[in-house]
């Protein structure tokens, strides 16, 4: 198998790629399994999926919470 691309690596990224291979695995190998495995565990993938009525739902109710809050602060000065 013949290289498609070549990459520039510093010594310390294939220092830590060298601890992270597996006995006869390719660089193209490891990478690809340790690139996998990072997706799999992206805990941020999820994150800003909410539905428009949803998240129209959330700000209001935040604006309530702010202007009750205010509310509160004006009738407490002195």
């Amino acid at each position: 198998m013949t290289a498609d691309e070549q990459i520039r690596v510093s010594k310390t990224v294939k220092r830590l790629l060298d601890q992270r291979r597996r006995e006869g695995e390719s660089y193209n190998d490891a990478l690809e399994r340790i690139l996998e495995a990072e997706t799999d565990r992206d805990l941020l993938a999820g994150f800003g999926r909410w539905s428009d009525d949803h998240a129209n739902h959330v700000r209001k109710a935040r604006q309530n919470q702010k202007e009750k809050s205010k509310e509160r602060m004006r009738r407490y000065r002195v």
